[in-house]
């Protein structure tokens, strides 16, 4: 197509009407009218109307005010919060989170880690036994195998007395460093030599308490090595092609397999039986390259091996690490784990054992602070065990308990391991096991709190529910210490919120009051004191209810330092505000709030007036009508920047709307409704346009294209669902004439956002046999007419449009012709496919379009543009269904040619 030149000015003086003087007097345009049937007269059509005032309405209503009721274009827009449709990629992820064998909800060691370093701490000074760097690695290599292993048992050793604990961590990170460099320079025998002296360090137990941090710090040098081993014989098979992920024993070369061969060997010649146990649990992985059931035939011998281990605690931890290995190499090998729990509980008649109990005394440590160093190690096993296991496995456990006294360490383990619906169910049961258990092991109110965290989760029968609660509350009320106390109560409370009234809430937060006022022991307890308040107020919204608890307020007392007392009446009121989930009721709300916004008035400090439009995006987020005011606002404000600027904006104030620019487009993606999206993108562009912000205009634009295909095909309008197509079509037209002065990206070539925007229309899915993606390509036409002007209809000052970058240029103008015909030929073959659909009506109205196109841009000189007119023409007329009076025209001057019906 070849656009016909245009005077624009010219135009513009023929089309001007003629001023005529109007006498309104009754009438007024802004009155509301009455429409009334006429009777037909000869010569006037029938149907037609005629409107007049209505005299019935003393007061006319505000047409503006009128709108109020949600009929406007812009209330239809914010309330256009598309229905969601079906993500046909959810479906996939959770079929594939399904099939994952461990998936996120497996709670991962690294978070168990950083608690057992924060709860397992001691005074006590510390000696480490490290590696003695002395030894070169020139000397290793010409060493043979066995000779550096001799070395690395007996060979130059260093020990470093009185350590405190952060100094002893802080050794371990180092030889963790010396690790990895000693693996970077090619010196592999002293990266094992190191790995062999820290695993030997868990085999000391001279400092008791400290025994689950050293293994969570030594292990993290196991886990780096394994990490190594399997990286370099991983890289080993990728030449010369990558490994695939699901590789099998035949895709590994026979170097790569000698190679891991040769590290078993090294580790199997290990004389002492924990390091050679933990090195070679460290690099368990690396079976998958030898053999297809390496990793199957190594766990149960590993697991076998550790009967081996004399003292207790020091075999719990192997079993863990075993554990933790083997769930991430290995997780549906359960037999491994269950056999690891089952002669972990075999062992526990080792604690009463002499040695044991001689070490205790000489140490200082009570049996009860004893035990409770087993529980990350047992906490960790049976969570591999429980995870999705089915729920009889849970009643084998708890049989095991029994047979074991009831150990409450162990108890309390199985609790917090096992889904909380399993234990909810049995909940009558444990209650019965946790009576029988010894109190001198193991506090109960810890049993019961593990307790009260699974029936916080889930639901135990309802019949059963009083009953738990005053077995509960019978213990926890006894608790002395009202740290422990409260601990325990909080855990509660949500139980009690869930299944009960306001009558037994209220006894509960009087018994709270009783146990933390003495002494003003609530000043220690504030957070736990804030949960209580989050929980009463996650399951009590009716506020004539919370406040006519008898307690609730003097609760609220024991909040006395100010800061902590204004965040609680702060969650109060988040609560009220959140609990008006009628949408009248959060309208009326926002519409307060927006009239609040609006009268807010800095003067001309504009950065305090931005500085509040982002406290009220954190204060109102919730309240997506606000926000977008807020958005509004800040747009109006770059604007008002640039008139007091007359457009010439200075370096301060340039950055400034550009701090609103960032804004916008920070807040903008935080709206549910993807139209109001869409158009406060677009109306941002232009904002950042007519501040010479083009490359935040440039990105606010590609935003709005790279949304369009999210968009639904239908929407929520006041409740009733509705074709989003024609939201769609007019942001669509009212983007393309934003087009016209955007100048082309120097790096993104010609018409590159024209070209994106057409993209994402020939790949949306419209609804079926709609005619909206060729009523989009005819749109595009009189843009790109306009876009090969000498001078454009419009532009935006300081603002250089590609009539000022291109100048005419002969390869611009064939650019935009090839596109323009691609646009014509994609509408003429949608056209043929309607003949052949007979969907006569369609065609005529769409190929009329299309001639009313060329008629007002094209260069009708050219004979083949002139002859596809007059098709087009012909066919708007076949079948009679286009509009006689819309089709009438008289021929224009400029044009020989003569449109026949």
């Amino acid at each position: 197509m070849r656009s016909r030149g245009r005077n624009y000015e010219a135009e513009l003086q023929r089309c001007r009407p003629e001023a005529a003087l109007v006498e309104f007097g009754d009438y007024h345009p802004l009155k509301s009218i009455m429409v009334t049937d006429t009777k037909t007269r000869r010569g006037a059509r029938k149907g037609s109307t005629s409107s007049s005032s209505s005299s019935s309405s003393s007061a006319p209503l505000d047409p503006l005010s009128s709108m109020l009721d949600g009929t406007d274009p812009l209330s239809m827009f914010a309330a256009a919060s598309a229905t969601e449709t079906p993500d046909l990629g959810r479906k996939k992820w959770e079929k594939e989170k399904e099939e994952e064998v461990v998936g996120p909800d497996f709670e991962s060691w690294s978070l168990k880690r950083g608690e057992i370093l924060a709860r397992f701490t001691t005074t006590e000074k510390l000696s480490i036994v490290t590696p003695s760097p002395g030894s070169s690695a020139v000397s290793e290599k010409v060493r043979t195998r066995l000779e550096e292993l001799d070395d690395l048992e007996e060979g130059s050793q260093r020990e470093l007395l009185n350590l405190s604990q952060q100094d002893y961590a802080n050794r371990i990170e180092e030889l963790n460093q010396s690790l990895k460099e000693a693996w970077a320079s090619d010196q592999k025998v002293k990266a094992l030599k190191i790995v062999i002296q820290c695993s030997k360090l868990l085999s000391d137990t001279s400092v008791i308490q400290f025994y689950p941090s050293k293994f969570v710090l030594i292990t993290d040098i196991l886990d780096t090595f394994g990490r190594l081993v399997y990286d370099r014989i991983w890289t080993m098979c990728s030449d010369p092609r990558p490994l695939p992920d699901s590789f099998t024993v035949d895709d590994v070369n026979d170097t790569a397999k000698e190679t891991c061969l040769n590290w078993f060997f090294k580790i199997a010649s290990i004389r002492e039986l924990l390091p050679r146990l933990y090195v070679e649990a460290a690099i368990l992985k690396c079976n998958c390259f030898l053999n297809k059931c390496g990793i199957q035939e190594t766990l149960p011998r590993l697991t076998a091996m550790i009967r081996g281990i004399g003292d207790p605690l020091v075999a719990a931890y192997t079993r863990a690490y075993l554990c933790r290995v083997g769930m991430e190499v290995a997780p549906h090998l359960k037999d491994s784990l269950n056999r690891n729990f089952f002669d972990l509980l075999g062992s526990f008649r080792q604690i009463s054992s002499e040695s044991v109990q001689n070490q205790l005394v000489l140490q200082r440590v009570e049996v009860p602070e004893y035990l409770t160093l087993y529980s990350p190690a047992i906490s960790w096993i049976l969570q591999c065990i429980a995870y999705r296991a089915p729920e009889p496995l849970l009643t084998e456990m708890m049989e095991r308990c029994k047979k074991l006294g009831n150990n409450a360490l162990l108890l309390n383990s199985v609790m917090r391991a096992f889904r909380p619906e399993f234990v909810a169910g049995r909940a009558t049961d444990f209650i019965g096991m946790i009576k029988d258990c010894d109190e001198a092991g193991f506090p109960k109110h810890l049993l019961f709190g593990s307790l009260g965290r699974s029936v916080a989760c889930a639901d135990p029968p309802e019949s059963e529910r009083l009953t738990i609660l005053n077995e509960a509350w019978k213990v926890v009320t006894k608790v002395r210490s009202p740290q422990d106390y409260i601990n325990c109560a909080e855990i509660w409370v949500e139980f009690t919120c869930r299944h009960f009234s306001k009558r037994e809430v209220n006894t509960v937060l009087a018994d709270i009051i009783k146990h933390m006022t003495p002494d003003r022991a609530f000043e220690d307890a504030y957070p736990q004191l804030q949960s209580v308040i989050r929980k009463i107020l996650t399951y009590f919204h009716d506020f004539s209810v919370l406040f006519s608890m008898e307690r609730f307020l003097p609760f609220l007392d024991m909040f006395q330092k100010d800061s902590v007392r204004v965040e609680v009446c702060r969650s109060i009121m988040e609560v009220f505000i959140n609990a008006l989930t009628v949408e009248d009721e959060k309208r009326s709300l926002a519409l307060l709030i927006i009239g609040f916004i609006r009268m807010v008035c800095f003067g001309r400090d504009f950065e305090q007036q931005l500085s509040f439009c982002v406290e009220a995006r954190a204060t109102f987020c919730n309240l997506e009508s606000v926000m977008v005011q807020l958005i509004h606002t800040v747009n109006q404000l770059a604007m008002e920047t640039s008139r007091v600027m007359r457009g010439s904006h200075s370096r301060k104030t340039a950055a400034f709307v550009r701090a609103c620019a960032a804004y916008s487009f920070i807040t903008i993606p935080s709206l549910s409704s993807i139209f109001s999206r869409l158009s406060l993108y677009l109306l941002s562009g232009q904002v950042a346009l007519a501040n010479q912000c083009l490359s935040q205009a440039d990105a606010f634009l590609k935003a709005a294209v790279s949304l369009l295909p999210e968009v639904p095909r239908s929407i929520s309008v006041e409740g009733k669902l509705r074709a989003s197509e024609s939201f769609l079509l007019d942001f669509i037209n009212n983007f393309l004439a934003t087009l016209l002065v955007v100048p082309d990206h120097p790096e993104h070539g010609v018409l590159y956002l024209v070209r994106g925007l057409l993209n994402m229309i020939q790949d949306y899915t419209w609804e079926d046999n709609s005619d909206a993606k060729v009523r989009v390509y005819v749109s595009a036409l009189p843009l790109l007419a306009a876009m090969s002007q000498e001078t454009y209809l419009y532009s935006i000052p300081k603002v250089d449009s590609n009539e000022t970058l291109y100048g005419g240029d002969p390869k611009f103008l064939l650019e935009i012709n090839k596109l323009s015909e691609t646009l014509i030929g994609q509408v003429l073959d949608h056209l043929k496919g309607l003949g052949r659909d007979e969907a006569t009506r369609r065609q005529g109205a769409l190929a009329f379009s299309l001639f009313g196109v060329l008629l007002a841009h094209g260069d009708l000189r050219n004979n083949k543009l002139s002859q596809l007119a007059v098709n087009l023409w012909n066919l708007s007329h076949k079948h009679g269904y286009c509009e006689t009076r819309v089709s009438k025209i008289r021929k224009p001057d400029m044009f020989s040619l003569t449109f026949t019906k």
